[in-house]
């Protein structure tokens, strides 16, 4: 139970900092004293400053997969599962992909729209097709 919590909570501090750019310690210390993400709290620190640092990058990168749709103009929650989804895939191995792409669903689910789900559910497994070609 305590990653998809840690997870929940990793998603609402990236989101914030979509806004921000800046690193709430504050924030991210009081989610981790919580004890419903007991155990996860190195989760948390990994992919809220993995995110903030690689933030660049993952954007450049959902982006170009985001054929269509105009970056600014994605949902700020949609952009938030997908950086958090994104970082885990390139930069977390130990988790397998089915279980980044189905937390991400899954949080799309809770925080979005119906839509939003199938269109993070394309970038991610475009992610995963250039990934597996090397790219």
């Amino acid at each position: 139970m305590g990653r998809k919590q840690a997870r929940d909570r990793s998603f609402k501090l990236i989101f914030e900092y979509i806004f921000t750019k800046e690193i709430d310690d504050e924030l991210m210390e009081e989610y981790i004293s919580e004890s419903d993400v007991s155990g996860e709290e190195q989760y948390i620190r990994d992919v809220y400053f993995g995110v903030a640092n690689k933030f660049e990058y993952l954007s450049e990168k959902i982006e170009k997969l985001a054929i269509g749709f105009s970056f600014h103009r994605i949902f700020k929650v949609d952009l938030a599962i997908l950086l958090l989804a994104s970082y885990e895939i390139e930069f977390m191995p130990k988790i397998p992909f089915k279980v980044s792409v189905n937390e991400a669903c899954e949080l799309a689910k809770l925080y979005s729209t119906e839509k939003s789900v199938g269109f993070i559910n394309g970038i991610l497994a475009k992610m995963k097709e250039g990934n597996d070609a090397g790219h």
